[in-house]
């Protein structure tokens, strides 16, 4: 369960909830980015969410329930690969737009990963595999918790954080101009997550160039890292 917040302000501010359940996980700072790494057990440590000096951000909610339709079935992109791919400055967001335009986009048998993709300028990419994709230029704000967008609340599950999406929203709503790192802390606080923990509270001052970070909801002890 995982929540995903861009909000263009004044500045633009990107918010991230990582909600993880019996995996290893560390961040990683260097001056390439401050990414969160999982351990897969045939992969090792994979870079996955965070954030890189370039301003993007990548985090990969999974949807709540599965759609047999995000399984690989002919040729195609893996979710996961283009997601590391824009961590790592490999792919800029809009080549993978162009890729998801061009090409169908799967997610690993049996998990519907989504992509919540954004970039400096605070344009927002979301990939639901199987499902499609939607491009926003610069929007107010956008969310992505662990429902797909397409189908809603038309398909119920324990973990797909419909009433987490509505808090997050109503908060950005009530937000004055002026938002900033701090007011995205307290959203990422007021949806964080106790059954399938929040491992990692990430936000991104893309603007000014400046991750911050806490783990396992540690409030108090939020870490910096500056790209300027």
């Amino acid at each position: 369960m995982c929540t995903s917040i861009v909000v263009n302000k004044k500045k633009t501010i990107v918010g991230w909830n990582l909600d993880l359940l019996d995996m290893e996980f560390r961040v990683s700072p260097s001056d390439l980015g401050v990414f969160i790494e999982v351990n897969d057990a045939t992969e090792g440590w994979m870079p996955l969410f965070g954030a890189n000096a370039r301003g993007d951000f990548v985090g990969m909610p999974t949807c709540w329930p599965h759609d047999p339709r995000s399984n690989p079935t002919g040729e195609g992109e893996n979710v996961i690969m283009l997601d590391i791919d824009l961590l790592l400055q490999k792919k800029t967001l809009q080549e993978i737009r162009k890729i998801a335009d061009e090409r169908p986009v799967f997610s690993i048998p049996g998990v519907t990963f989504m992509s919540a993709l954004s970039d400096a300028d605070g344009n927002v990419l979301h990939i639901i595999p199987g499902q499609g994709h939607e491009y926003y230029e610069k929007p107010d704000y956008k969310i992505l918790t662990n429902f797909s967008p397409y189908k809603q609340d038309s398909e119920q599950h324990p973990w797909m954080g419909w009433d987490r999406y509505h808090v997050a929203e109503s908060m950005i709503q009530d937000a004055s101009d002026d938002f900033e790192v701090d007011d995205c802390f307290d959203i990422l606080k007021a949806v964080a997550q106790d059954v399938c923990p929040t491992v990692v509270s990430m936000v991104l001052d893309a603007t000014d160039r400046k991750v911050y970070w806490c783990e396992n909801k540690d409030w108090n002890n939020v870490n910096e890292k500056s790209f300027r």
